[in-house]
């Protein structure tokens, strides 16, 4: 199966979004109108690929991903999530030595997100609850993790996502070059 997931996002996603990689990362949006609907597991395999396979600092890889299915638990951490909406926690076990752990698991939630966007689903991602996962919901993350942040995927509507998205900043506003 690994095999496969790999075959795939090699041959046929990441072609298609170096095709369309510019105007998939240009034009994303975090994702408010969520439906009810099942992601697939292919699909779900997609955006956790990502993830993986996220660069870090000195390829330490310091993430785990916990996938949160369960209505239930779903609702709990984000109580507008739609049924069939899943959340992938991001955690980090943290080390006083590795200063990059923040930023290293930023890096695989973006992945995720952006992955998802791709694939034509929705993405959103969530700080916010991260103290209520961190203390409510720690026995679901391995031993000695702290959720660092999570992204809620699911189905949404086919929408265009330069009218979607929030405004944003003129770039000669935040942008100076030397």
């Amino acid at each position: 199966m690994k095999k496969l997931i790999v075959l795939v996002m090699t041959f046929i996603i990441m072609p298609l979004m170096a095709q369309d990689g510019a105007e998939s990362i240009v034009h994303h949006y975090a994702a408010r109108n969520f439906l009810a609907g099942e992601v697939s597991k292919e699909q779900l395999d997609t955006v956790l690929t990502a993830g993986v396979n996220a660069p870090s600092a000195m390829n330490r890889q310091p993430w785990h991903f916990t996938v949160a299915r369960n209505p239930k638990l779903v609702k709990q951490i984000i109580p507008d999530a739609k049924d069939g909406n899943i959340l992938i926690i991001v955690s980090a076990e943290p080390k006083a030595n590795e200063g990059s752990i923040v930023l290293d698991c930023g890096l695989a939630v973006e992945s995720i997100y952006l992955a998802a966007q791709a694939i034509g689903l929705g993405s959103r991602i969530y700080t916010g609850p991260m103290n209520t996962v961190n203390s409510k919901f720690k026995n679901e993350l391995p031993p000695g993790h702290t959720a660092i942040a999570l992204v809620r995927i699911g189905l949404v509507e086919k929408t265009d996502a330069v009218t979607a998205a929030s405004n944003r900043k003129a770039m000669d506003k935040i942008v100076t070059y030397k």
